[in-house]
């Protein structure tokens, strides 16, 4: 059987994806044939797999780090919040209903009996599988029946490395109390730390990674620095919270900026979409969450929504509806992706994802919406303003009326989507990442909003730009960590004789209502 690690984190958002994808990468490039795998993610931003299920878009991007297909393998639990109380659960690809924080408990035995053996297939496949665990493996009110951390190391006598963020400070307490918070035979697997986003002076760290060994008898594997091109397809919320600039715009092709708004949504799913726009020079994307930053924005983006009826009721209590409509109004460009899509039009009706039955759209586009209880998932291709287009599709609304022409024309000559000129919308995702079709809406926003001296780059590629990312992730774990001993993990395990680290776990943990966010 293939070699296995997982990476664990002293929370959400350490660094536990990108640092799989780090050593998937590291490895691929060295003729290992590796896979990811996450046991449970839960996460809105998702994609469809050529075996046609629905994975986290996390393992979407280590799969493509692998130079390997995403698939349903990968992720056999991802958990979708509709709110902060129910979530529906996708096994193995399919969605299988809806799941409270409580009622949950109660199906993780047989969902760890499905991690554990879908995993055991993957390193029959694979010479090496690298796991990512969710949130931190210390969270003692949840840990009686964990499956995505030291439930699952323990099930399939994975090593783990523990990777801390130093960017948030007090990393070398987080690493040393998420140790000490685990139970003896957990601690026995930890066999030790990677510390992430360092800025400053190695030298300066040096004495407090000694300090810790003593303290634990376990190594630190290496320092990864900070970097600041390592922000494409950064999966957790935690990312994009609140107003914030997307990437690292460069500078003009042309004359002027071109000002993107996307509209950061409580429920927002695959925001990543906007990467892509990112990635073009002179165009400067920033999520957000007031109407006020429409005001001077050359183009909107509604993204999609896990609870389309409910973000759009947001959208009217905080002022951005009407700002939308104000924008759309003076001929200014609005797209709206799946959800996003959806409330651009003249109304929803929705019996299935949050039980409002019929609520009127924005009333942008000419186009009716009703839930169906089954999920569409697909990968479709087509053209679009004159330019061969792939995407896919991840959604229960289907259009039951639409009066404007399609925005995109599939083999058969059917159409998806509506174009009524300065606001379109489609149930699509990735679209963007079409290198020609991005150029010519980006063009056509900025003849709209009046921006003449805004000219598109040529020559940007959005797979180029993804491929240079994982290719830094990989020169950073070449260069940064002790690759020799974590080749030693991967075909030893966890060394024998690790100390156990005062106090442990409670001997029995208190009962506690679990919230969803302790393991994201």
């Amino acid at each position: 059987m293939g070699g296995a690690l997982l990476v664990a984190g002293t929370t959400s958002d350490a660094g536990k994806s990108m640092l799989v994808a780090g050593i998937c990468r590291w490895l691929a490039r060295q003729g290992v044939s590796v896979a990811p795998f996450k046991a449970q993610n839960m996460s809105n931003n998702s994609v469809v797999t050529p075996d046609g299920g629905e994975v986290g878009r996390a393992q979407a991007l280590q799969a493509a780090a692998c130079g390997i297909e995403p698939s349903v393998r990968l992720n056999p639990v991802l958990l979708k919040p509709g709110s902060d109380h129910c979530s529906q659960l996708v096994l193995l690809g399919r969605a299988d209903g809806s799941v409270s924080a409580m009622s949950y408990r109660d199906r993780k035995a047989a969902l760890l009996d499905v991690a554990v053996k879908t995993l055991q297939g993957l390193r029959g496949d694979y010479d090496v599988v690298v796991c990512e665990g969710a949130g931190s493996p210390a969270e003692i009110n949840l840990r009686g029946d964990d499956i995505a951390n030291m439930g699952l190391a323990r099930a399939a006598g994975l090593p783990v490395l523990v990777v801390g963020d130093i960017d948030r400070g007090g990393v070398l307490a987080h690493l040393f109390g998420t140790l000490a918070l685990l139970e003896p035979a957990d601690q026995a697997l930890v066999a030790g730390f990677v510390i992430n986003k360092f800025r400053g002076d190695p030298a300066l760290l040096e004495p407090g990674l000694e300090q810790l060994r003593a303290l634990t008898g376990r190594p630190t594997y290496g320092v990864l620095p900070w970097h600041d091109e390592l922000w494409l397809d950064a999966e957790d919320s935690l990312s994009h919270a609140g107003d914030a600039v997307v990437g690292r715009p460069a500078a003009p092709h042309g004359r002027q900026w071109l000002r993107v708004a996307a509209v950061r949504l409580p429920r927002i799913s695959n925001g990543t979409d906007v990467d892509a726009l990112a990635c073009e020079p002179g165009v400067a994307v920033r999520y957000v969450t007031e109407p006020s930053r429409l005001a001077d924005a050359d183009l909107v983006v509604l993204p999609g929504s896990k609870s389309t009826a409910d973000d759009l009721a947001w959208l009217r209590r905080t002022g951005l509806a009407a700002a939308i409509r104000t924008h759309a109004a003076a001929g200014r460009p609005v797209v709206g992706l799946c959800g996003g899509f959806q409330m651009l039009g003249r109304r929803i009706v929705d019996d299935v994802e949050s039980g409002a039955g019929e609520v009127p759209g924005l009333g942008l586009l000419d186009v009716e919406v009703s839930f169906d209880p089954v999920k569409h998932l697909g990968r479709p291709a087509g053209t679009a303003l004159g330019e061969p287009v792939t995407g896919y599709e991840i959604h229960h609304g289907r259009v039951s009326h639409c009066g404007d022409p399609p925005l995109i024309t599939l083999a058969d000559g059917t159409g998806e989507g509506a174009d009524s000129g300065p606001v379109v919308g489609t149930h699509w995702h990735g679209l963007f990442e079409n290198d020609g079709f991005r150029r010519a809406l980006l063009s056509r926003a900025a003849w709209l909003a009046r921006r003449t001296g805004f000219c598109p780059a040529p020559a940007t590629s959005f797979a180029t730009s993804r491929a240079a990312q994982l290719d830094l992730l990989g020169d950073l774990v070449e260069a940064h960590l002790d690759t020799a001993a974590l080749t030693a993990l991967l075909e030893h395990g966890a060394p024998d004789g690790l100390p156990f680290v005062p106090p442990g776990a409670p001997a029995a943990a208190p009962s506690a209502r679990p919230a969803w966010s302790d393991q994201t």
